[in-house]
């Protein structure tokens, strides 16, 4: 294989390497790590609005579930309502305990 060749063969691997390197965005990681107040900032308000969302998530879920057994308790089904009414009870229990 003649050398003028072979460094083509080596340019395009290069060019190859070098697109792969971009795409997987190497240099803005290597940025971040070199600035550690950016990666502090950065964590914190992933990790706020990552706990903000898990809050109205639960909230959400709570809220159905909530709306579902109110129905369910409406409609005075015999195993269903009484197992509303032991939770009640249990939870009023509790609340007695309690001495605020």
């Amino acid at each position: 294989m003649p050398p003028e060749e072979r460094l083509n063969v080596v340019y395009r691997m290069t060019t190859g390497l070098a697109q792969q390197m971009e795409k997987s965005r190497i240099s803005e990681y290597m940025e971040l790590l070199h600035s550690p107040w950016r990666l502090i900032w950065l964590n914190v308000l992933s990790g706020t609005a990552r706990g903000v969302g898990i809050a109205l998530g639960f909230t959400f879920f709570a809220a159905t579930i909530i709306y579902v057994l109110q129905g369910l308790g409406a409609l005075n089904l015999p195993i269903i309502g009484d197992y509303i009414a032991d939770i009640v009870r249990i939870v009023q229990h509790q609340l007695e305990l309690k001495n605020f």
